[in-house]
């Protein structure tokens, strides 16, 4: 009797046992992909741009709560699109079209031109307010002396800095491009201009530097710069691997305006990003839902 009860209880514990294995096969199995999805990885491309800043953050909130994980890597523009055609970077939000364009068509095969983030950006060479008899690119031929033959620009990584010597050559500039981070050329030309000294150097919108300086954007009659605008570029893959992150990517969009206040917010008052991001997220609830196609 002892070994019947004996084996009745063994024989119960076995089911039972078999029944929580079960269970726990099927727990694994019905949230396996939903656990893959939400501790995949999503990394973005940060170049050393203000712009590039408001956007980052909002998008990254956004995926942190569809479940992704998401990383950050810093770096200049080429540095940036050679990731994304490799696949070590995902997403990239501030894309400058036409000025990237060369990176587009060069890794066509491994990215793509998602969104369209706003525009249009006007961009351009900048001179103060005060330089009253220079309007145009081509004010500045002969002229060139007075800026002592320099065009303060940001780093070369970046594109555009081969559209600067395309007009510093197809207008006969006798000029040299100076490249430095965004933060270097800005010190340089306030330097200037606290003197009310000439000074030429590149310029952009959203930036917070039209609201900081009396400057005004130089005509271009050659339109070698043309009419730029933001996008959104992600890496092929992104598509398959994280369908839904890619369709909220697809659909982004984002005012000129609300970008150039945030920067303002960011660097002129010292609000952290995240919560400047969250404050547009929450002020914005319909944009939002819009690009997450709810």
């Amino acid at each position: 009797m002892k070994k019947l009860i004996f084996g009745f209880v063994a024989l119960t514990f076995l089911l039972i046992f078999a029944g929580c294995s079960s269970d726990g096969d099927a727990a694994n199995d019905g949230s396996g992909s939903e656990g893959s999805e939400a501790n995949q990885t999503i990394t973005f491309g940060v170049t050393p741009w203000t712009s590039t800043v408001p956007p980052t953050e909002i998008a990254k909130i956004l995926l942190e709560d569809m479940g992704y994980a998401v990383e950050e890597t810093s770096a200049d523009a080429g540095s940036v699109y050679v990731g994304l055609s490799r696949g070590d970077i995902d997403v990239f939000m501030d894309a400058w079209l036409p000025a990237h364009e060369t990176y587009l068509e060069k890794y066509a095969d491994s990215i793509e031109n998602t969104a369209k983030s706003y525009g249009p950006a006007d961009a351009g060479l900048v001179v103060p307010t005060y330089m009253e008899d220079i309007n145009s690119v081509s004010d500045l031929v002969g002229k060139e002396g007075e800026f002592k033959n320099k065009l303060y620009s940001i780093e070369k990584g970046a594109s555009v800095t081969g559209y600067i010597n395309d007009v510093i050559d197809q207008y006969g500039l006798d000029m040299q491009q100076v490249n430095s981070s965004e933060g270097g050329m800005l010190a340089q030309a306030m330097k200037s201009m606290e003197q009310e000294e000439p000074v030429l150097f590149y310029g952009w919108r959203p930036h917070t530097m039209f609201n900081k300086l009396d400057i005004k954007i130089l005509e271009e009659e050659k339109d070698i710069f043309g009419t730029a605008s933001v996008h959104v570029i992600t890496n092929n893959e992104l598509k398959e691997s994280a369908p839904d992150a890619y369709k909220f990517l697809s659909n982004w969009s984002i005012p000129i305006e609300d970008v150039e206040e945030m920067i303002g917010k960011i660097e002129d008052e010292g609000q952290e990003p995240k919560d400047v991001a969250q404050e547009w997220i929450d002020n914005n609830q319909d944009k939002v839902d819009e690009m997450l196609a709810k």
